[in-house]
């Protein structure tokens, strides 16, 4: 590879013509050192005999408010206007329609500023684009929400928080073959990292290839590889566990090595205030985890409980342990393809000191593999392992649920089956009128809820409630998202949830009906007398 301080200079000199469009309105964008070294570094690097650019790839992860918005618009406009492409096509990526205009807006702002460029635009805010008049290049925004699946020849796509975009579809199409028509296309993404306890996403995947080059081009090969046009830089905590764990988080020295714009477009009293905030509250902590020092984390942030939890709470009992031990059940039925599940929750009783949970989980086996395709969850995984089972057909088989109840039923003394009332009715009576088990309908509201999850909730964090440990159920724990009222009720809301949480409301579902059925006595003379503040 060579290196061409012209080519370098010649993208510098363009971005800091223009003039900054948030805060900083009206001065003029001087880069940052670490911005100045990205693309100095990705436009001026050129294959080896050539005047072509050596990278295709420049991937930027870092931290809320360090100038990333700003610069994925000055780059833009660079494309649109600056580069040597005729007809070129610039794509502003984004997740949705809101956050894809937040880039144009601040190209917007810049071209305003710069009378020779406005003189070369054609504007139509309508449709989101800028086109060079003189190259005819355009620069258009493009959500996941609204893009077709071919005729791109895209010169450049910046794709921004690529960590939430909802799939794969628009990285797929934007970058397999794309520019294969154009003589040194470019993609860029900037984001921050993820939000992913299943690391399941496009944004961990691509963080993974960033990484592993990192790695790679620092001498450690084992496990990674390079890419020669791929240029990363990633800021923020190390992936390794026991690396980010001797890193002090309340550091200021840490701070600095994650947000390389702190004094600039970010300021240290921002952080000392949200550090404050996060030594007490472990919410707050995880906010700042992640939008502070850019830690990819493994729990729902607007979701009800962490993963963690979860996790620091599995406990596998022997099955012949728990044989004819008194348990209550939770069910929740789908009403065609998705999961449906089975939560057994056993209380304190003889031979068994704390409250312990199995799962049950069934998918129809006809439909599963395109939800693998698309959904990258595996189911096929999690029923090779025996966490889930997959009925014949492309629909719930009640009938062979019926007869897993059954089974259940005579295994253990089964004292209630809390269920939702919706798709369940036929079901329960043909439970019920065989004598298999006693059913009560859990209301799906915060009054038939509420109490069950806090419960759920207290015995989870007091360490008196164990689970065996299956990734499903996990899965479903970790996409749960809450409706909470002014009275600190709450419940599951399913069409809030981003994935399937149909395990977690049926352990919920089994609760409430421990809950009905007297088990609180104890439950509730110890909450009374011990400090339950968490």
């Amino acid at each position: 590879m060579a290196f061409s301080q012209r080519y370098a200079d010649y993208a510098v000199q363009f971005i800091q013509l223009l003039k900054h469009g948030d805060d900083f309105y009206g001065k003029p964008f001087l880069l940052l050192p670490w911005q100045k070294e990205a693309v100095s570094t990705f436009y001026g690097t050129l294959r080896d005999g050539t005047n072509l650019r050596q990278y295709q790839y420049l991937y930027l992860e870092i931290p809320k408010k360090n100038g990333k918005s700003e610069l994925a618009a000055a780059l833009g406009l660079f494309h649109t206007f600056a580069d040597e492409a005729v007809y070129g096509e610039v794509y502003l990526v984004a997740a949705d329609k809101s956050n894809a205009g937040i880039i144009f807006s601040a190209a917007l702002s810049m071209l305003e500023q710069c009378p020779a460029l406005e003189k070369r635009a054609i504007l139509r805010e309508s449709t989101r684009e800028i086109v060079d008049r003189v190259s005819r290049t355009k620069m258009k925004v493009m959500s996941s929400e609204a893009y077709s699946k071919h005729g791109y020849k895209p010169t450049c796509v910046i794709f921004d928080e690529l960590h939430a975009q909802p799939n794969r579809k628009l990285w797929d199409i934007m970058t397999f073959g794309a520019g294969s028509a154009r003589k040194q296309p470019v993609w860029i993404v900037l984001t921050t990292a993820g939000d992913d306890p299943d690391r399941s996403s496009i944004g961990w995947e691509i963080h993974q290839k960033a990484r592993s080059i990192l790695n790679y081009r620092a001498g450690n090969t084992e496990g990674n590889y390079d890419n020669p046009v791929w240029l990363p830089y990633i800021y923020g905590l190390p992936d390794d566990p026991e690396e980010a764990a001797a890193l002090d988080i309340f550091d200021e020295a840490t701070w600095r090595r994650c947000n390389p714009s702190l004094g600039e477009t970010i300021q240290l009293e921002t952080l000392r205030q949200e550090a404050m905030d996060a030594k007490q509250s472990p919410a707050a902590e995880r906010l700042f985890r992640w939008l502070r020092l850019n830690q990819w984390i493994a729990v729902k942030t607007v979701g009800w409980l962490p993963l963690p939890l979860f996790d620091s709470t599995a406990e596998e009992i022997p099955m012949e342990e728990l044989a004819g031990k008194r348990c209550y059940m939770g069910m929740d039925l789908s009403s065609t393809t998705d999961l449906t599940a089975l939560a057994l929750v056993f209380p304190p009783q003889e031979g068994l000191s704390h409250w312990h949970t199995l799962f049950h989980a069934w998918i129809p086996e006809e439909g599963m593999k395109e939800r693998i395709r698309r959904d990258h969850v595996p189911f096929d995984r999690w029923r090779q392992d025996g966490h889930l089972t997959a009925t014949a057909g492309d629909c719930v088989d009640y009938d062979y649920i019926e007869g897993e109840i059954t089974r259940q039923a005579a295994r253990y003394r089964v004292q209630l089956l809390g269920t939702d009332q919706w798709n369940s009715r036929m079901l329960t009576q043909r439970l019920t009128q065989a004598g298999v088990v006693e059913v009560v309908e859990i209301p799906q509201t915060m009054a038939g809820m509420s109490e069950a999850m806090k419960t759920l909730e207290r015995l989870l964090r007091r360490g008196e409630m164990t689970h065996e440990n299956n990734p499903c159920a996990r899965w479903c724990f970790g996409n749960v998202r809450c409706a909470v009222d002014g009275n600190e009720n709450q419940k599951p809301v399913k069409h809030k949830s981003v994935e399937r949480i149909d395990v977690a409301v049926a352990w919920i579902n089994a609760v409430a009906a421990a809950l009905l059925r007297g088990e609180e006595t104890d439950l509730q003379s110890r909450i009374l007398s011990e400090d339950w503040s968490l």
